[in-house]
């Protein structure tokens, strides 16, 4: 026969435990959307070495496989062309994959400091609507982020850049 009491420790247990991994989760992803805007931040500033602080010594970044050295030479030459410039996005997705790793999709595209879009802001948390918004009107790009989390710190082990080629993302 059950123990009453048992069950109820047991069902209290398991509330805590998933109250617990609940917030966790929910740590988890704040602190990679802190992470994004401020790679966000950086770029804009054409803080080449920062942003490469925040990535794994094995980076990765696609098309093209460039490691860290390299990709902080794109970069460089990037935000030489681009000159002052905005990064504008809408709330990027989050897909937590495990306790160490994780994975955020980012639509976003790069317009010249000067330039305002009051309506984009708006549209944050839809990003379907802020991509319906942006249109084919913008250099609009896809990225794909993957995340490692060692000890309590999340960095950047690899990067998908994809443009925007009016049918889709890809090239």
């Amino acid at each position: 026969m059950f123990n009453l009491s048992l069950v109820r420790v047991g069902v209290y247990f398991i509330l805590i435990w998933s109250l617990a991994l609940s917030c966790s989760k929910k740590a988890d992803v704040s602190l990679i959307l802190h992470l994004i805007q401020k790679s966000a931040r950086l770029a804009e500033a054409h803080r080449v070495q920062a942003l490469m602080d925040l990535t794994t010594e094995d980076f990765q970044a696609t098309p093209g496989r460039h490691d860290r050295r390299e990709t902080g030479k794109i970069l460089w030459w990037a935000f030489r062309h681009y000159g002052d410039f905005k990064i504008l996005y809408p709330e990027p997705t989050i897909d937590l994959g495990s306790k160490e790793a994780a994975t955020a999709t980012l639509y976003f595209l790069i317009v010249k400091e000067a330039r305002t879009y009051p309506e984009l802001k708006r549209l944050y948390k839809d990003p379907k609507g802020w991509l319906e918004e942006v249109g084919e009107n913008a250099d609009l790009y896809r990225l794909t982020i993957g995340f490692v989390k060692k000890n309590a710190d999340w960095t950047v082990k690899s990067a998908l850049l994809e443009p925007f080629n009016g049918l889709g993302f890809g090239r």
